[in-house]
């Protein structure tokens, strides 16, 4: 049976997403009767509710027979998406990978009989029967995608470019969660909800959540703990491989690690992608000719790590890692602890904050350390400055350019020919609306109560001062390892972690090439000393890493 729409014309359907077919794919009755082993059949009378909206879903149903009906909220409570789906297809999206909790409601239109899969059977499934699995994996990824592209889940209420409103709308877009952002001064539903509740300046912004709770400026881990994103948290545990930081070298390492049968976690601060999921476009990773935007790799990375079974917990702070005995103990945040066999530390690198004057009073009031389509919206049609010449701030100037009238970049040194990409330099010098200045820093940030608007800067010509209200910096990065501050573990003059031939506090013949000074402690990425700091070191890096945790595992 294929799909059957709501004729409803108040709240007309509208697809979920374009590729409809491979989103809502119709099983066949032998694909159905192999994926019989993997789970269990349950009920619903007519007219009961399966799952709804902020509640943990039962995992992915396949329909054996009834009618089910799945809703999407749009706003603030408006029903105004619907589909009707019978026996061969099947209800869940990407958050039934992890059991997190349902972004749509889903009700029995007549008595249902559904194949329960849960998400340890789903991800069974997923491994044990390739092409099908292909099929049910993409169309839940393709869910999530429309989800995110026609507005579901939170509702965020605040003034446009309001320090704390932008921070929330780029973690949730960095998680690749679906929400939408409505403006409190102007949008008729959030009115009517302010007259309702009457909040405060210092209550803004508002997080309405799909079970109608209302978050009055939440922090991003206060909204992730609402929105139900960490998994169960099992002290007593022992996992083969714990590891730190979910970039491209983090969750390259869970992705071997769980595919290869260790039991993994990851923990993360924020979000996916470390620094690479802030770049617009990157186009020399091996195997994607077209290019892939950072959060993009990180995203099916994610997914690809769920598919094997590791534990994700984002956003979770580790912040000590000490060996007792033959375990290893992470502190992680809400004095909780987890075990470990192995421990790799892929906490990558932060954002350098330059010695500007005046820096700290518009960070995300005009400074910005990274260029995603949130702040390419705040900017569009304005001015704005550029800081760094190395690719990342190529790929930002190049993004930017596309919605900014005018791009200043600023560099210190005489050209980009040392720190940039050939291909990047060729694109910039294209972009009519891209000027490039050398020899020039940034001395002075000057504002206003709205936030940013001068640039002062000085070159051999002189100061130079430049009315923008918007500024990107890209000047480097510094080692996340303040959190191992107390570990004992071997770093160098700048703080990255030694590995390898660079220990030398362990007698040579005893270390792994990735392993630290610690014993079973790797360190991978950005965040080992003398790495290459591209992406595809990282991703690399990941891979080789597992080998060497067998080893160490096996003695």
């Amino acid at each position: 049976m294929r799909h059957q729409y709501d004729s409803d014309e108040e709240a007309p359907f509208s697809p979920l997403e374009l590729h409809t077919d491979q989103a809502h794919p119709l099983l066949t009755e032998g694909e159905i009767a192999r994926m019989l082993r993997f789970g269990n059949q349950v009920c619903w009378r007519a007219g009961e509710s399966i799952y709804q909206a902020g509640q943990f879903a039962s995992g992915v149903l396949v329909l054996l027979s009834g009618m089910a009906q799945v809703t999407r909220h749009q706003g603030l409570g408006q029903n105004n998406v619907k589909i009707r789906q019978g026996p061969g297809h099947f209800l869940g999206e990407a958050a039934q990978l992890s059991g997190r909790p349902s972004l749509v409601d889903a009700h029995a239109l007549t008595d249902v009989t559904a194949l329960q899969l849960t998400p340890d059977q789903l991800r069974a499934l997923l491994v044990a029967e390739a092409e099908l699995g292909e099929r049910i994996l993409r169309a839940l990824v393709r869910r999530r995608v429309g989800l995110i592209e026609k507005g579901c889940g939170p509702v965020l209420i605040g003034r446009p470019g309001e320090t704390r409103l932008v921070s929330l709308e780029g973690f949730l877009r960095r998680n690749d969660h679906p929400h939408t952002v409505i403006d409190a001064q102007s949008d008729p539903d959030a009115l009517a909800l302010l007259e309702r509740i009457a909040p405060s300046a210092k209550d803004f912004p508002l997080v309405v959540c799909p079970d109608g709770a209302i978050l009055r400026a939440p922090t991003e881990d206060q909204l992730a703990s609402t929105l139900g994103w960490l998994p169960a948290f099992d002290r007593g545990r022992v996992y083969d491989v714990v590891i730190v930081g979910a970039g491209p070298a983090g969750l390259a390492t869970a992705v071997y690690a769980a595919s290869e049968g260790l039991s993994v976690a990851v923990f993360d601060a924020r979000a996916p992608g470390g620094q690479a999921g802030s770049s617009a476009r990157i186009e020399n990773f091996l195997g994607f000719p077209m290019g892939i935007s950072g959060q993009a790799l990180a995203g099916r990375a994610f997914v690809q790590a769920q598919k094997f079974g590791a534990h994700i917990f984002i956003p979770s702070r580790v912040s000590a890692v000490r060996c007792s005995g033959n375990a290893l103990t992470l502190n992680v945040e809400n004095n909780n602890s987890v075990t470990a066999r192995s421990v790799v530390v892929a906490s990558g690198a932060s954002y350098r904050r330059p010695a500007i004057d005046g820096l700290e009073r518009f960070e995300g009031r005009g400074v910005y350390y990274w260029a995603s389509p949130v702040e390419a919206r705040l900017c569009k049609g304005q001015t704005v400055v550029l800081v760094g010449g190395g690719n990342s701030a190529g790929q930002a100037a190049a993004f930017l350019a596309s919605h900014a009238s005018a791009v200043h970049i600023l560099i210190r040194g005489p050209g980009l020919e040392a720190t940039m990409s050939r291909y990047l330099i060729e694109r910039l010098a294209q972009l009519p609306n891209v000027e490039l200045s050398v020899r020039t820093q940034v001395e002075r940030l000057d504002g206003d109560e709205y936030g940013l608007n001068t640039v002062c800067c000085r070159s051999p010509e002189g100061q130079r001062n430049l009315s923008v209200r918007h500024v990107f910096l890209f000047t480097g990065a510094e080692a996340n390892t303040h959190w191992l501050s107390d570990s004992g573990m071997e770093l160098d003059d700048k703080g990255f972690v030694r590995t390898g031939p660079l220990v030398t506090g362990r007698p040579q013949s005893l270390v792994l090439p990735l392993e630290t000074s610690m014993s079973r402690v790797f360190a991978i990425g950005d965040v080992r000393s003398s790495s290459v700091k591209r992406v595809a070191a990282a991703v690399g890096e990941g891979a080789a890493v597992v080998a060497q945790i067998h080893a160490v595992l096996s003695v």
